[in-house]
């Protein structure tokens, strides 16, 4: 049985990564954000529900504000100064999640809108009743 190889230094490589672009997906239920590199090798990420909030309290704009400040907070640490936003889905963190990279410090290049828009694709579900 071979013996593991101890490992030196940290797991986490200190990269300096000057660019990123940080991705924010906004659902009704949850907000989940993502910090990746330029070339979208994720460096972070956070969630409402990895912020401790649950059930229906992880679609406040309160929980995707949290989340969107854990997540960046480990990544300017590493030296990220500029940061492209990606937005995507209709939940109510959106502003919220925006508002929180805008106060961190990070400046952005844009900001640009990435909900998936159907051409008419798929037949939608039927009506809830309630």
């Amino acid at each position: 049985m071979a013996k593991p190889i101890p490992r030196i230094g940290s797991r986490k490589n200190a990269r300096r990564i000057p660019k990123g672009v940080i991705h924010v997906q906004a659902s009704f239920n949850n907000t989940i954000v993502t910090v990746t590199d330029v070339r979208g090798r994720v460096i972070s990420w956070s969630s409402a529900g990895t912020c401790g909030f649950k059930g229906t309290r992880r679609g406040t704009p309160f929980a995707a504000q949290t989340a969107a400040g854990n997540a960046i907070r480990a990544v300017v640490d590493q030296g990220m100064q500029r940061a492209e936003v990606m937005i995507k889905g209709p939940g109510l963190g959106r502003d919220a999640a925006l508002r929180a990279i805008r106060r961190s410090g990070i400046l952005l290049s844009f900001i640009r809108d990435v909900t998936p828009m159907p051409h008419n694709g798929c037949r939608p579900p039927k009506k809830r009743r309630v």
